[in-house]
């Protein structure tokens, strides 16, 4: 029997390797995206590179040039990332500079056409909404009204064939997401999550921040910092 094809949006950090692995793991053939926008920790595409050759996936690397990009900090080399306390991170109604706008809209787009393309059954991201930095794209309900918006706009959709948007780490904390990876046999030690981009991670952007946390509260050693 023909394995379903997903899609899956991947930068090659902690989030988009589960999500990817747990598509494996529920028997989709997948296809990967991931994209370079001028952001300043654009090591995290080498990680997606390395990601996926060792769990086989194919990539399709994306360019994008949005000057406006430019308006968040994680694109804007000029502009200094945040460096807020843990229990501050994600406060209800605090959007961050790091905020890219509209980028989730614009990656879900990409792969909704390329599902669209290929006779994809599932368009899947990492977004989560227990532990993350107070983005609105984030949101369930967003994600919601996207996969509606799609069964109008799509040849899959017109033809009776929705196209799903599965969204499986949405309601996990950064702890339960770990557990899940380390569960899954997600090959964590090639993941890359700090903003800065340098060498090593940070340890001060809300990025490495949630990601210490996790690991912590889930009571696991994190293997990208051995």
């Amino acid at each position: 029997m023909k394995k379903k094809k997903a899609v899956v949006l991947f930068s090659g950090g902690l989030d988009s390797t589960t999500a990817l692995c747990w598509a494996l793991s529920k028997g989709y053939e997948c296809l990967a995206v991931s994209f370079d926008y001028g952001q300043r920790h654009s090591r995290e595409n080498a990680a997606a590179r390395a990601i996926a050759r060792r769990l086989g996936v194919r990539l399709y690397e994306i360019k994008l040039d949005f000057p406006w990009f430019k308006t968040s900090s994680l694109v804007n080399g000029g502009m200094k990332l945040p460096d807020v306390k843990l229990s501050k991170i994600g406060r209800k109604g605090d959007i961050p500079s790091t905020y890219v706008p509209g980028r989730n809209l614009v990656f879900a787009s990409a792969g909704f056409s390329l599902a669209d393309a290929v006779g994809a059954a599932a368009v899947v991201l990492g977004p989560n909404v227990v532990d993350y930095s107070g983005y609105p794209d984030c949101r369930p309900a967003f994600y919601r009204a996207l996969e509606k918006a799609a069964a109008h706009g799509t040849r899959s959709g017109a033809g009776g064939k929705k196209i799903k948007l599965l969204t499986p780490l949405i309601k996990l904390s950064k702890a339960g997401i770990a557990r899940l990876a380390l569960k899954l046999g997600a090959p964590l030690e090639l993941t890359w999550s700090c903003y800065s981009g340098g060498k090593k991670p940070c340890g001060h952007c809300d990025s490495c921040k949630l990601r210490v946390k996790g690991f912590a509260e889930a009571g696991l050693k994190d293997p990208a910092l051995d």
